[in-house]
């Protein structure tokens, strides 16, 4: 459920049109739904109630400032993988103590960072790291509060790339080293173990790899609680989204064609399979989840530069690129392509959807079919809220995209498009460079 629709022929977030918001602040530009996004949290926490329930946002899914102070008026708390992700947690009035800082190599500048805003737990991916963190906090004089990242080498059935629960994933410990590696942890005099964490991995279509994951690693638990008195059992996050067939059945038109339509893993159905799994626990339940929360609150609206008609295919060449948003390039990702302002009356257009990037593997579809549009009209690719602008870089030096946060009928730009000069203020010409 989101809250983009077509009203009449022009695509709208909540109560606005895209094309308005692409009239003032151009193209490419980020749009979120603000209601979408505490719609998406709302039934999160309701499909887990009765539970003592904290939701981390995993800030890696989407950190601009203006979401960041969205969730933290939710009542998020925040899941942590950089001390530049901390930062924006304070910069944006959220709850650092509330939040866990996660990540496989954090640097003593990062571990001091997050004990000094006393985060609540910091999830350790290695021994070597618990070494670190018991040093640095002998050296500040605290004591650390940490749990272990759990690997169950539970197949989440999912993308290479983002699955993290297999063995030979680079995080965590495994399971069957897991005891060990508590019993080193409560030797040390500056930590503190307050939990237990685990996360298998990114959009999860399916209940089932949940379920055994949480199923396996609920003895061990039970026996940390038995031994060490653990507050807290995090599980992670990982619920998928809907990326094919992500405007609803019949609104976007015949000419969207797109593969075998995707069931989305719906809040109520997670929490009706783990509810019964982890109350009986008595802990506190961690969750952190990021794609599920911004994913499908998010498109990114785009202008089309030319139609390029070739021998035998033709190329619809945009004015966003991979560097706007790379998923596409670097998962082979599908995102749903539309019109902004759709006419049913159009034929069909078949077209490869690239960029105007120097690279052969700037293209987001190849042999895509939908309504035939022209030069300098609109489309937007949905379900763009997550790892959209947070994955974006300046390849080709081109600017970072604009950023736009509505509410209602209210729109206001969270982020402006980047410039040349702020782009380049870091960087000078050595003065031996220089006649």
């Amino acid at each position: 459920m989101h809250h983009f629709s077509y009203v009449g022929q022009k695509l709208q977030c909540e109560g606005v049109e895209l094309s308005a918001i692409a009239a003032l602040h151009g193209t490419p530009t980020y749009v979120y739904s603000a209601q979408t996004i505490a719609d998406n949290y709302r039934r999160l926490a309701a499909s887990l109630s009765g539970l003592d329930l904290r939701i981390c946002y995993a800030m890696k899914a989407n950190s601009t400032l203006a979401i960041v102070r969205h969730f933290a008026n939710l009542g998020a708390a925040f899941d942590l993988v950089s001390g530049g992700e901390l930062q924006r947690v304070i910069a944006a009035g959220g709850r650092a103590q509330d939040s866990v800082f996660a990540g496989v190599g954090k640097t003593d500048a990062e571990i001091r960072r997050g004990l000094e805003a006393s985060v609540y737990s910091f999830h350790v991916e290695s021994e070597p790291e618990l070494e670190r963190i018991n040093h640095i906090a002998g050296q500040l004089g605290r004591i650390a509060p940490i749990a272990i990242r759990i690997n169950p080498d539970v197949d989440a059935q999912t993308h290479a790339k983002i699955t993290t629960g297999k063995s030979e994933n680079k995080f965590g410990i495994p399971l069957k080293f897991a005891a060990e590696a508590y019993a080193a942890a409560a030797k040390f005099p500056h930590l503190r173990i307050r939990g237990v964490q685990m996360h298998i991995g990114s959009q999860l279509t399916q209940v089932g790899p949940f379920v055994e994951a949480v199923k396996k690693v609920l003895p061990f638990v039970l026996e940390l609680k038995r031994l060490y008195g653990i507050e807290y059992f995090s599980v992670g996050g990982g619920i998928g989204i809907v990326y094919q067939d992500a405007l609803a059945s019949g609104s976007a038109g015949w000419w969207d064609a797109k593969p075998a339509g995707e069931r989305p893993l719906t809040p109520e159905i997670y929490g009706s399979a783990l509810k019964p799994l982890l109350a009986p626990l008595g802990l506190r339940i961690l969750l952190e989840p990021g794609r599920f929360l911004v994913g499908n609150a998010g498109v990114l609206v785009s202008r089309v530069e030319y139609v390029k008609r070739g021998q035998g295919k033709t190329f619809l060449i945009l004015d966003a690129a991979m560097n706007d948003l790379v998923r596409p390039a670097m998962y082979e990702a599908y995102h749903e392509l539309v019109p902004v302002v759709r006419d049913t009356a159009r034929p069909a257009l078949k077209a490869d959807i690239v960029g105007p990037v120097c690279e052969s593997g700037d293209c987001f579809a190849k042999d895509r079919v939908m309504q035939e549009v022209g030069e300098g009209e609109l489309v937007a690719f949905m379900s763009a809220g997550a790892y959209g602008y947070t994955m974006a870089s300046r390849y080709n030096t081109r600017a970072m995209p604009a950023e736009v946060l509505v509410s209602g009928n209210r729109f206001e730009l969270v982020n402006a498009r980047e410039s040349f000069d702020s782009m380049v203020a870091g960087e000078k010409i050595p003065g031996f460079l220089q006649r």
